[in-house]
Formats: C-alpha cells, structure tokens, sequence
C-alpha cells in the first residue's frame, strides 16, 4: 500500500479539483475519479492502493454507496479505508458502508487533514 496516496471519489469537477490540489499541497499524491464505476477502474489500474479513499456518495453512473459495496467484493482492495463526504446532515446505510469516518461538506480542512493523516502514513 502506498502510505500518502488518496482517491478522491467526487462527481463535482471543481471539488474533487480543489481536493487533489489541496491534498498534493500537503504532499499526498491524489487522483481523483468522477464517480464510484470510475474509481473502481482506477484502483484495477494503480500499482499500488491508495492509502484512504474520499467518497462522494451522491454520484451520476455509479453512487458512493453501490461503490463500497463493490469495493468490499475484491479482497485486494476491501480493506482501503473510506472517508464518506456528503452534504447531508443523516446518511442513510452510513453504518453498512463501515466508513472509517464521516465528513460533512462544506468540509473542514483541517478535519479532512486530521482524518488523512491518521490513516495515511
């Protein structure tokens, strides 16, 4: 696993721009996918995992919530931790994700730094 890579799962172009960007500022390689279809066929193509991934759930194609499903299936990738961001005060099926945390957009940054920082190395 690479210890300061992070996928950043978000359907809206400027956000997950603006996440990546402000990840690399703090030297965490990011690569961002537009939603959960996409992100799956980014991790198939990675080297190496991500160390955290950061989950939209409301997404066009393929939603947050269909993605961690998916995700849990493949033993190669299952134990990647995931970070839901949503908009929304209540999640539903927020514990059947088995999310590593829960952010609230608009996200705090120094929250989302916390957060990454725990689980990245």
């Amino acid at each position: 696993m690479s210890c300061h890579s992070v996928l950043v799962v978000e359907d809206n172009q400027d956000m997950r721009d603006t996440l990546v960007e402000f990840l690399q500022t703090f030297g965490y390689p990011a690569i961002g996918a537009e939603h959960g279809q996409d992100a799956l066929d980014k991790l198939k193509g990675m080297d190496a995992n991500p160390c955290i991934i950061l989950l939209d759930l409301m997404m066009p194609v393929m939603d947050g919530r269909s993605f961690r499903q998916e995700q849990l299936k493949h033993p190669q990738v299952a134990d990647i931790p995931v970070v839901v961001i949503s908009a929304y005060d209540a999640v539903p099926h927020l514990q059947e994700l088995n999310a590593a945390a829960y952010l609230r957009k608009p996200l705090d940054l120094t929250e989302l730094m916390r957060v990454v920082n725990q689980h990245c190395c």
